[in-house]
């Protein structure tokens, strides 16, 4: 833990100054997520990785703790360009500590010392030269929470978007009006986890609720395109009550924000509850469908959840389009966007036309950038 500690400590730069803030005695408030935190010299924030030096604020730069593609339906985002190949990185730190994260190995480095991922160093021009050479048309910041690497990220998406790349983040949405406004320039898609609609819960996950809701509402008020996954995890989250104030909710901000509700299985320090059932994602989603929500999606049990894993047309109700887990099966959807049978407008970032699928499965990139492992 030291020795990494080490590395990462020196792998920065100075943070943004619009994303930091002097305060008395030589103190810093960091604005990259909502915890807003008052740093004091010598010390770090609450994601462990962005620190105050001398009064200065230092930040994550220059590596990546791993790089894979996926198909983007993984990400998940089902409205935008599906079955393009995302290219996926991420660093370290988090400013959470859910005891279910699947990418504990990453986000909980500097907290957990049987989480190490030996970081590489890398450079926007490196990743974004990697994402080309494998056929990806997105760049996606992802495996940690991404808000609090945000000078890093719009580093790599200034890079991506020159080359002609979709940039997105797969994040907590535990932001700030400053740091939305410093990434909006740089960044087209956005996956927030809507982990409750209880800010007991995400008091037990290290967060407070109100940040995330505000930063949902910025989001799509800000005209990125925005997909929502709530993980359904039993005795947790999935209180009729619960699901229907959260639908309710995304439905207000706008019912065609896409809503996946996942099935929960145990991993990392989270194994007591069951694991998540048929039944109750299609409870789920009749939850939502009685909201308002237009786009309801059951994940993580390909074809065992019926329609749910489809795009239809909700004027119509037309197959759009057809998924089998992460592999698009057909695809009907106009060069437009739009319904083929009714001339429904379907919300969305499409492509002209469907250009196929490379994988329908995640896999490390064949070919390498020239990314070394950082040495203490």
């Amino acid at each position: 833990m030291s020795t990494l500690r080490a590395m990462l400590d020196s792998q920065v730069r100075e943070a943004d100054p619009h994303l930091v803030e002097k305060l008395e005695n030589n103190r810093l408030r960091c604005y990259s997520c909502g915890h807003c935190c008052p740093i004091p010299e010598g010390q770090a924030g609450v994601c462990k990785v962005r620190f105050n030096r001398g009064g200065t604020l230092f930040v994550p730069w220059g590596y990546t703790a791993g790089t894979q593609c996926d198909p983007v339906e993984k990400k998940p985002f089902f409205h935008a360009y599906p079955g393009a190949l995302a290219y996926s990185f991420g660093m370290m730190g988090c400013d959470l500590h859910c005891s279910y994260c699947q990418n504990w190995v990453t986000s909980q480095a500097l907290r957990d010392p049987s989480a190490v991922s030996p970081p590489q160093q890398a450079s926007p021009e490196d990743l974004v030269r990697d994402a080309l050479a494998q056929g990806a048309k997105i760049l996606v910041s992802t495996y940690n929470e991404p808000l609090i690497t945000s000078e890093w990220a719009g580093a790599v998406f200034k890079e991506a978007k020159a080359a002609g790349l979709v940039t997105g983040f797969v994040s907590n949405g535990n932001g700030t009006p400053q740091v939305l406004e410093y990434l909006r320039p740089h960044l087209d898609l956005y996956k927030v986890d809507l982990k409750s609609f209880d800010d007991r819960h995400y008091h037990e996950l290290g967060g407070r609720i109100g940040p995330i809701l505000d930063s949902i509402r910025r989001i799509h008020s800000m005209g990125l395109w925005l997909e929502i996954v709530t993980l359904l995890i039993p005795g947790f989250n999935d209180s009729p009550d619960e699901l229907r104030r959260l639908t309710e909710f995304l439905a207000r901000i706008s019912p065609d924000v896409p809503w996946h509700v996942t099935a929960f299985h145990g991993d990392y320090k989270m194994t007591d509850p069951r694991n998540t059932t048929v039944d109750d994602l299609l409870r789920a989603v009749e939850i939502g469908r009685e909201s308002g929500l237009r786009y309801i999606y059951a994940g993580n049990l390909p074809g065992m959840v019926d329609r749910w894993e489809d795009t239809h047309c909700p004027q119509c109700a037309a197959l759009l389009i057809k998924r089998y887990g992460y592999l698009i099966e057909d695809y009907r959807l106009t060069p437009d966007g739009r319904c083929p049978k009714c001339s429904a407008a379907i919300p969305g970032r499409w492509s002209a036309r469907f250009e196929g699928q490379i994988a329908s499965h995640p896999f490390l990139p064949r070919r390498r950038a020239r990314l070394f492992t950082i040495q203490n």
